[in-house]
């Protein structure tokens, strides 16, 4: 996954490929990554933007944290994943994601130093 032009990335098209023609069961979404995590949320609406300003209040972007590699701010990625999981698990049912009207699968990741994700998917049947 790319996250250098936003840090909120849409990927439920890429995991609802995943679960097509699945059947039932559980799908496993995981970002193995120290600063980036995966969330449910509404897309499109603003919803992104809203969800970069309160990351930026509750871990602002300067020098107050001991982990200090990296550009400013950097260590505030490091507890990002402690905010937004990453992982969750979805039901699938007739290899179709059981999302809410509005729910999207997001990749979350304000970590500028290294925009090149994984997310790594996992299907277990049920």
């Amino acid at each position: 996954m790319d996250t250098s032009r936003r840090s909120v990335v849409d990927i439920t098209s890429v995991v609802d490929e995943f679960v097509r023609g699945q059947g039932d069961g559980l799908l496993s979404v995981f970002a193995p990554h120290a600063t980036a995590g995966v969330a449910l949320m509404e897309t499109g609406s603003g919803s992104e933007e809203d969800l970069d300003q309160l990351l930026e209040r509750l871990l602002p972007r300067d020098e107050r944290y001991r982990h200090r590699h990296g550009s400013r701010g950097h260590g505030a990625d490091h507890l990002l994943p402690v905010l937004v999981s990453p992982s969750l698990v979805v039901p699938v049912a007739g290899g179709r994601l059981l999302l809410g009207t509005w729910q999207r699968v997001v990749l979350v990741d304000p970590n500028v130093d290294n925009p090149h994700r994984r997310v790594r998917l996992s299907f277990l049947p049920g």
